[in-house]
């Protein structure tokens, strides 16, 4: 990283309280901030240190800590280098505000995240499902999300056992134990770990 890099990104701290930063390679930068200073230091980067392209925004689910983790990927042309700037709020009541006034493609980012962890962007353009528009249940990508439960209270499945697969299994073949008994199996393995902790 050139020096007028760092030079620049220290004038810029200077400028918003709370904002770590580390540098990952020559070409990345990761900043951490506060939730409520994110919008203050994408404007910054935006407008005094040419952050002009917001290539993805992603969330990562911190079930265990209540929190979602946002972190937005942006990418100087001028500089040839990536910022990824992480901040983190509460997973109740799960409303963050939106960029969508900084970086336009934000908004197509934010519904996306909508869509799939249940965080809503106040003041995004568009919150409406676009992926997932016939779906019923919970936010598939929350790590509290049991997908098997939900297909097996979604669907009504029927245990089906033709005469073939009977005699495969007479015959030491098919499967050998059910899916249902391996879940079991883990989720007491699980437990055990845990409270053996």
């Amino acid at each position: 990283m050139s020096g007028e890099v760092v030079k620049w990104l220290d004038n810029l701290i200077a400028d918003v309280d709370g904002v770590g930063y580390k540098r990952k390679s020559e070409r990345r930068i990761r900043m951490d901030v506060a939730s409520d200073t994110l919008p203050t230091l994408l404007e910054l980067l935006r407008g005094r240190a040419s952050y002009v392209h917001l290539s993805a925004i992603t969330c990562v689910d911190w079930i265990k800590d209540d929190e979602f983790e946002l972190v937005y990927h942006l990418w100087s042309y001028e500089s040839n280098n990536l910022v990824s700037v992480h901040t983190r709020i509460p997973r109740s009541p799960g409303v963050y505000v939106s960029v969508f006034d900084i970086y336009t493609p934000a908004a197509f980012f934010e519904r996306d995240i909508n869509e799939m962890f249940g965080l809503y962007f106040e003041g995004s353009p568009d919150m409406d499902k676009f992926i997932l528009t016939e779906w019923d249940g919970p936010p598939p990508m929350r790590k509290d999300f049991d997908a098997e439960g939900w297909v097996h209270r979604k669907f009504n499945f029927q245990d089906d056992h033709p005469d073939w697969l009977k005699e495969l299994e007479e015959e030491g073949g098919g499967v050998a134990i059910r899916p249902e008994e391996v879940r079991l199996k883990l989720q007491a393995a699980r437990r055990a770990a845990e409270d053996e902790k």
